[in-house]
């Protein structure tokens, strides 16, 4: 009865004819060794300073264009939700292996060595100097930067709506003035005589402003805040 055939069996048969089992061990320990250089070049790329910004030698015809963004594109979804956009070098977490397998690939396809990589993240995720949701770039050139890599969790529904007061000043007076509002309402009627008149809902309203607006103030002050607009490419924590 014939017996049948082992594939595997095979296929190593046909290799031990051209090359040895231990050649085919030094050529792949060789590989991994190029592959690790290769990684430690990019790490080393990143954790180092980019001045000014470099424009990268990419090849337009292979590019994502969905993968595409202009800086004004970028700088508007670091203001609306409270997020920074810097060198790779402030990041304190860790590069994750499947973004630097896709700069490689990258530097592969485009025959080319990638340099100015940045970030966008939240404050906490950079070693910011004092004067939930990585996005990975790398300059194309004339503003325009190509999304490497997005790993992480994806940022929390209400964080926009978080962020907003502190887009700017008139966010946050804004802010204040309905919080105020919210807060004389919530004032017990008649506390202060039998019916509350408009005259001293007012009044109520003034004192409840400036005692928020005096928390907001020293707060803001006392924790070196800035606004959105001020600190969405700033590396100073106190920016």
């Amino acid at each position: 009865m014939l017996r049948r055939t082992n594939i595997e069996q095979k296929l190593q048969q046909s290799r031990n004819k051209t090359i040895q089992e231990s050649d085919i061990l030094d050529q792949v320990r060789e590989i991994l060794a190029q592959d690790d250089l290769k990684e430690d070049a990019i790490i080393a790329r990143m954790k180092s300073p980019q001045k000014p910004t470099p424009r990268n030698s990419f090849d337009i015809d292979l590019l994502d264009s969905d993968k595409i963004y202009h800086v004004d594109q970028i700088r508007d979804i670091c203001v609306d939700y409270r997020l920074r956009f810097l060198d790779t070098r402030y990041f304190k977490n860790e590069i994750p292996q499947e973004a630097l397998n896709k700069i490689k690939q990258l530097e592969k396809d485009h025959q080319t060595t990638l340099r100015g990589f940045k970030i966008v993240a939240p404050s906490k995720m950079f070693k910011l100097e004092n004067a939930d949701d990585p996005l990975l770039f790398a300059p194309i050139g004339n503003g325009y930067f190509y999304l490497i890599h997005k790993w992480g969790n994806d940022l929390n529904a209400f964080r926009k709506a978080w962020a907003w007061p502190f887009k700017s000043f008139e966010n946050l007076i804004i802010c204040t003035i309905l919080v105020s509002l919210v807060a004389a309402y919530a004032v017990p009627n008649g506390i202060f005589s039998k019916d509350t008149s408009g005259v001293q809902f007012v009044l109520i309203f003034f004192f409840t402003f400036k005692s928020i607006a005096a928390m907001v103030l020293y707060y803001s002050f006392a924790a070196g805040k800035n606004f959105n607009t001020a600190i969405w490419n700033s590396k100073y924590f106190n920016a």
